[in-house]
């Protein structure tokens, strides 16, 4: 199908321009190159630019993709997003839901509440197109690149070979005005499901493929048939597939997933008749609605072995694949940014040793073993491929409608939640008996009211000291790392959500946070060598 006008807005972002690589005598080096250009490579390039640390980013195309493809954005990458500079445009654009309901065949069988409580600053998801997402990502790259930031993203500039050295990769790139070569300290891997960068290194995926096919219809309506929220129907008795899933995207575009089987012919289903009858089945051919954007999909569950290769780190859909129940895909990449972004820059300023970026290969394969034990999940249960699992699933979800204990045994995709590294190497002491769990060291810190604005703000990035109703130094230098200070009280929040999430039954508490805000160690009191202890082990010197 065409693409639409208005995804069209934004599609050469970058395009072409010859670099000043192209005429050097030598192979340039630069810091890092990013390959790829998605909104994970595009996030990367803009958190190690927002650092002062120079970065090439280098993509086959001049700007984003066709079609909304991914369009579920959580709470968690809009945090992250907000570090960035660059989460009021999304929010601003996005459609906010926190509702989610269950069908099976005509009877609704329960509804859910993403965001059961006050005091964050976003809600739980919004959904916008994946091309707006890009967008919004590349006018921050423009907005830093004017104040200085060293980050150049460069279209239509394709890797077509690489040379992996013991302190340097060497790249081959192809550009319209022929090929050139540069090195890099360090090349991070953001190219995508099909990563022609893991092809090159010989790199494969270790997983399931899931044989069942879905066919994504984009459509433009105006219609109050279907409130904001996300609706999910299994066995449906319009028969348009075996199941289907409905979304609505900023533009009146909403998304509607069909499940239609293993054993299709992928170009006959595409044809606009085909997709025709099946709308008009789903929407009961009394509404009226342009198509946007078709395709099919089939989902894996799969991830490489290790995501850093030495001086190569792969990060988002070219480490990892989910199928899209549960919106785990560009969420997972986006904390894989979060994540490598501060330890890559610790160890390029020489403040950590590049033992460091181990932990970004145990952390993030920890996170997508848990979106791909979650994904599976979600899917055997949506496709049962057996008899009894079909009798199964259906007698859960004919208890869910009456009975609250089977609900949670409904998956019709657990949707994406940050992922906490529970036990993992950089993870720190918990001193606090009395603390909450959702706190505890390896979480990612959970929002809350503070004054006129939220906690999370006040964190900001870097190293942090919070102190709720504790005493401790203004600043803390550790090696070379400073450690800032932020001093709270529960009386902040008349609402008693920070005491709530961050003291529980304590009376004080201090916490050490990582500056993609997850909490390395708490203790009830400050204590200096507790302090200095937990910085080092959190900087790989532990």
């Amino acid at each position: 199908m065409p693409l639409d006008d208005r995804y069209q807005l934004a599609f050469r972002l970058y395009p072409y321009e010859r670099s000043a690589d192209q005429d050097a005598a030598a192979p340039v080096r630069h810091p890092v190159v990013v390959m790829g250009g998605g909104p994970i490579g595009v996030a990367t390039a803009l958190d190690l630019g927002l650092q002062g640390i120079p970065v090439v980013l280098l993509d086959d195309h001049e700007g984003i993709g066709q079609g909304s493809r991914a369009i579920c954005f959580s709470k968690r990458s809009l945090e992250i997003a907000d570090r960035y500079g660059c989460a009021g445009p999304m929010l601003d654009k996005g459609v906010v839901w926190n509702l989610g309901k269950v069908f099976h065949e005509d009877r609704k069988v329960y509804e859910f509440n993403l965001l059961l409580e006050e005091g964050h600053r976003f809600p739980a998801f919004i959904n916008l197109q994946q091309p707006y997402f890009e967008k919004f990502l590349v006018e921050r790259v423009r907005a830093a690149q004017a104040a200085g930031a060293p980050i150049q993203l460069r279209g239509k500039n394709r890797v077509q070979g690489v040379d992996i050295k013991a302190d340097h990769v060497a790249l081959t790139v192809d550009t319209p005005e022929g090929t050139y070569t540069i090195e890099a300290d360090w090349l991070i891997g953001c190219d995508g499901a099909g990563s022609p960068l893991r092809g090159m290194m010989g790199l494969e995926f270790e997983g399931r493929v899931f044989q069942d096919s879905f066919l994504i219809a984009d459509i433009r309506m105006l219609s109050e048939s279907f409130p904001t929220e996300r609706w999910f129907w299994f066995e449906p008795s319009h028969k348009a597939g075996a199941s289907t899933l409905l979304h609505r995207q900023p533009d009146d575009v909403w998304r509607v997933d069909f499940q239609i089987g293993w054993d299709v012919d992928r170009k006959e289903e595409l044809k606009e008749e085909n997709v025709r009858r099946r709308l008009n089945a789903f929407l009961g051919g009394q509404v009226e609605y342009e198509i946007v954007w078709t395709s099919i999909y089939t989902f894996q569950c799969r991830r490489m072995k290790r995501f850093r290769h030495g001086r190569v780190i792969f990060a988002g859909d070219s480490a990892h694949q989910v199928s899209p129940f549960g919106a785990r895909g560009a969420n997972s990449g986006m904390q894989d940014v979060d994540n490598l972004g501060w330890k890559l820059g610790m160890v390029i300023r020489g403040e950590a040793p590049d033992g460091l970026l181990d932990s970004y290969d145990e952390e993030r394969r920890h996170g997508a073993d848990e979106n791909i034990l979650n994904s599976t999940r979600a899917t055997d249960f949506i496709t049962p491929k057996s008899k009894i699992s079909h009798i199964f699933r259906n007698a859960v979800l004919s208890l869910a409608e009456h009975h609250a204990f089977a609900r949670p045994l409904v998956n019709s995709g657990r949707l994406s939640v940050p992922c906490t590294y529970d036990g993992l190497s950089l993870t720190g002491a918990d001193d606090l008996p009395d603390g909450p769990a959702r706190s505890r060291p390896g979480s990612p810190c959970p929002d809350a009211p503070l004054g006129n604005g939220f906690l999370l703000n006040a964190l900001g990035g870097g190293f942090v000291l919070l102190t709720v109703d504790a005493e401790a130094p203004e600043r803390l230098d550790v090696e070379a790392v400073a450690v800032r200070r932020v001093s709270v009280s529960a009386a902040d929040d008349p609402t008693g959500a920070l005491a709530a999430r961050y003291l529980g039954g304590a009376v004080s508490a201090v916490y050490l946070i990582r500056p993609d805000q997850h909490v390395v160690a708490r203790w009830p009191a400050y204590d200096a060598d507790a302090v200095r202890a937990a910085v080092n082990l959190t900087c790989g010197r532990g």
